[in-house]
């Protein structure tokens, strides 16, 4: 059994922060890439930021230069600090993972974190 567990979302003014955390617990051998989605206006999981086990980050276009995803392998952690934020941020964030157990690799969801922004 493989978990994701999202906290940190809260209600912040425009132009706050928050910093969002992700921890992968259960049968972990090694966790790959690691990423935070939001839902979309069509109820879809868009793709915000990515890292891969060695660090190597990716951005959707619309936070780049405001949010920065980071993680500690220590940990099985990832965090998303999100800078400068906007009411379009407002959404439900998803931490996402690749992760190898005793028996196989799968992608795993955790249920989500609630962002509010507030104009």
């Amino acid at each position: 059994q493989v978990q994701l567990v999202e906290s940190g979302g809260g209600l912040v003014q425009a132009g706050g922060s928050l910093r969002l955390s992700c921890v992968a617990s259960g049968n972990i051998r090694v966790i790959n890439a690691m990423g935070w989605y939001r839902r979309g206006p069509g109820n879809q999981r868009d793709l915000v930021a990515s890292i891969t086990i060695g660090g190597r980050t990716n951005y959707t276009d619309s936070v780049k230069g405001r949010f920065t995803i980071s993680r500690d392998n220590a940990k099985n952690t990832v965090y998303l600090q999100m800078n400068s934020l906007m009411p379009e941020d407002t959404s439900v964030y998803y931490c996402n993972a690749d992760i190898r157990s005793s028996y196989y690799t799968r992608n795993y969801w955790g249920l989500g974190t609630q962002v509010t922004v507030s104009s």
